[in-house]
């Protein structure tokens, strides 16, 4: 009898230990095997020595993991700078620029150390990705002003455009001249800042007054034709009072001027050619 009980007991210890690890294999399957720290691995140990037995989980990100995460992807708006290779050039023959700016050929990497010690220089990549790579030598100096001239233009670039201020001035015809070069001077300034200007001009005679405000306007604007333009044209509000929006001119605009300008400078060339001529044949 009690040989029976005993058989019974081991029977249903045996069916227990079983199912419970059929359970955890199955857990096991399900989710993969991955790292962990050092200091988890000791306790899963230490809970399976009492009969727990822990899943292996991922608790932290390695090195490895994270440069495969960010591999490939480029932040675009990353800083580009101008750095040195030193000595240890990763190419054989590259093709070198002086710290002159002439392009001295393909250069063994040997003969650009030798360079670099004699004149006491720095070797810059220029274009790693042509055949063979282009690298330039430079003195600390010239690396710093390079360094800073980027920097301006990234800033340049970068610098997110605010609205576009709009400033007024309001004065009659009658203005004196001492009076009027300050506010056009003033308008000049604000054109410079790229700012808008209007301007308000009054007249209290009726009869010429559409005329000599219109005639004041164009006077304003003469004296900053290399730079400004009309946003809003010269409009009569009524019959004493006239206004009117200047503003800089655009990049093309600039380039449209001074080609005009260019023309009309050559035209007066042309003609003053043949006057010449002809006063020498007399």
């Amino acid at each position: 009898m009690t040989a029976l009980c005993l058989k019974k007991l081991m029977g249903q210890a045996l069916r227990t230990d079983a199912n419970f690890l059929t359970r955890c294999f199955a857990t096991l399957g399900a989710q993969p095997m991955r790292t962990t720290m050092i200091s988890h691995t000791w306790v899963d140990l230490e809970q399976s020595k009492r009969g727990f037995l822990s899943v292996l989980t991922k608790t932290f990100c390695t090195y490895k993991d994270a440069e495969e995460k960010v591999k490939g992807k480029k932040n675009a708006n990353a800083r580009k700078t101008i750095d040195t290779v030193g000595r240890k050039i990763p190419h054989r023959i590259i093709r070198l620029i002086d710290e002159n700016g002439e392009d001295q050929g393909q250069v063994h990497r040997a003969d650009v150390i030798r360079i670099m010690d004699e004149k006491e220089l720095k070797l810059v990549v220029l274009k790693e990705s042509a055949d063979p790579p282009v690298y330039r030598l430079m003195s600390g100096q010239q690396i710093h002003e390079e360094r800073l001239k980027l920097r301006d233009k990234q800033k340049a670039s970068t610098k997110k455009a605010g609205p576009v201020q709009q400033k007024e001035l309001t004065f009659t015809t009658a203005i004196a001249q001492h009076d009027l070069d300050v506010k056009v001077k003033q308008i000049q300034q604000w054109i410079e800042k790229k700012h808008h200007v209007r301007v308000t001009v009054q007249e209290k005679k009726i009869a010429d007054g559409p005329e000599k405000m219109l005639k004041l306007f164009e006077r304003i604007l003469e004296t900053m034709s290399d730079k400004a333009t009309y946003l809003s044209p010269p409009r009569v509000l009524n019959e004493n009072r006239s206004m009117c929006v200047y503003r800089h001119m655009s990049e093309k605009e600039l380039h449209e001027y001074k080609r005009m300008e260019k023309e009309k400078s050559t035209q007066k060339d042309n003609e003053k050619e043949p006057t010449e001529s002809c006063l020498q044949e007399q």
